[in-house]
């Protein structure tokens, strides 16, 4: 049997260019090259968002005024082929910058961390082809696969995580997708600070029922700036809604095991997730439970492609599992009001295998309101307090507020 691990970055380069080098004999033939570069789309999107971050601990109150902006262009389609490219910048602005970035050494140890470096750098660079339900892209790109629990692109940060990868995508019938991606790069939240080399492998096959999707995914990761491998997952996943008498039921189902290789110790863990609801006009209630196992209080499931800041609280109390691991118990209301949408959010968080200084590791409320207004834009205000339990494995109380407006063209 093959092992995925075996492969080597040039043989799958070569590998990757002979099949789109044989992508025309399956295209359509289409307009010039002129047409598809001029007749192609801008890629225009800007953020300036205010974040405040309160902790109870000696670190002094961050405060941060930042924009982020996105240009680029992509090309419109010929003989299949299509190319995007655009560039990133995020810095802070108005002199408002009192927080700390400790990967990029900006401010360590004065400031609480807003995790929003200033930077200047490709955001993407990719070359497509795509005909019927199939696609190949190599370069820079954002992958977000299923809700993003395992894999994706931290939108929420100033600096979204990209990855140099080369995917392929095939979809043999209208119900069934097929995905295969190498990562050779993650590159993180942190500007160029914090990327890391990897040889990364993404399996995810999806089947869509009348009753809801199923996905089955294996995720076999390797930092090769680390000792050992890992982790490596493999799981399913199935999520639907059923328009009954009156509203949506709404359900979502989520299972993994992972094991991981640290040098000489090898760990594994397991994950579970469930989460139901329903949509009323215009009300949306949803529960859920969380577990992300510990292997006996050693090692905690991890997701380090993730984006976070979905999942556990939106303080960013879990961006590592603790050893112990986490139950994370929620439910969430939400609705429309005045043009705009609004949720309100409440967690608890416990220790999936305790020990004596990390079990009742505390809750957190979270509230967010949005609004989009002329066509192009979008603000929103969001706020959420994490209070420590009595064994929060080192947690503190932490109050983070965020105001933003947002335009995309």
């Amino acid at each position: 049997m093959m092992n995925l691990r075996n492969i080597s970055h040039s043989s799958f380069g070569l590998a990757m260019l002979s099949l789109l080098a044989t992508g025309p004999v399956f295209a359509e033939e289409g307009g010039s090259l002129e047409d598809a570069i001029t007749g192609g789309k801008l890629i225009a999107d800007f953020n300036l968002r205010l974040e405040t971050v309160d902790q109870d601990n000696a670190l002094k109150d961050a405060e941060a005024l930042t924009l982020r902006s996105i240009l680029g262009w992509q090309t419109g389609a010929w003989h299949g082929f299509s190319v995007t490219a655009a560039f990133h910048d995020s810095r802070p602005v108005f002199g408002v910058s009192d927080y700390s970035v400790p990967p990029s050494g900006y401010k360590t140890g004065e400031y609480s961390v807003i995790a929003d470096p200033k930077t200047t750098e490709l955001d993407q660079a990719w070359l497509q082809y795509a005909a019927g339900g199939f696609s190949a892209r190599v370069g820079r790109q954002v992958i977000n696969l299923d809700d993003q629990r395992f894999v994706g692109a931290v939108g929420w940060r100033q600096d979204r995580q990209t990855f140099d990868a080369a995917q392929v995508k095939w979809a043999p019938v209208e119900t069934v997708e097929l995905l295969y991606a190498y990562l050779d790069q993650r590159n993180r939240i942190f500007a160029e600070d914090a990327d890391i080399d990897s040889a990364d492998h993404l399996l995810n096959a999806s089947w869509k029922t009348p009753v809801g999707t199923l996905t089955g995914f294996g995720y076999l990761l390797e930092n090769e700036n680390a000792v050992g491998d890992g982790p490596d997952s493999w799981g399913l996943r199935f999520a639907g809604k059923r328009d009954l008498d009156g509203f949506d039921l709404l359900y979502a189902a989520s299972w993994a095991t992972q094991s991981a290789d640290a040098g000489p110790v090898s760990v594994d863990a397991d994950y579970l997730f469930f989460e139901a609801g329903a949509a009323f006009e215009p009300i949306t209630v949803k529960a859920g439970y969380e577990v992300l196992g510990s292997d006996d209080g050693l090692y905690g499931f991890a997701t380090p492609l993730a984006t976070l800041h979905k999942f556990n609280g939106w303080t960013d109390q879990f961006l590592s599992t603790p050893p112990e691991g986490l139950r994370d118990l929620y439910a969430s209301l939400g609705g429309k009001l005045l043009g705009g949408g609004w949720t309100v959010v409440w967690h608890d968080f416990e220790a999936d295998d305790p020990s004596p200084a990390t079990d009742d590791i505390g809750s957190e409320l979270g509230m967010v309101y949005t609004r989009k207004f002329a066509d192009h834009f979008t603000a929103g205000l969001k706020y959420a307090r994490f209070d420590a339990g009595a064994t929060a494995g080192g947690k503190v109380d932490t109050d983070k507020l965020w105001a933003w407006v947002s335009a995309s063209f």
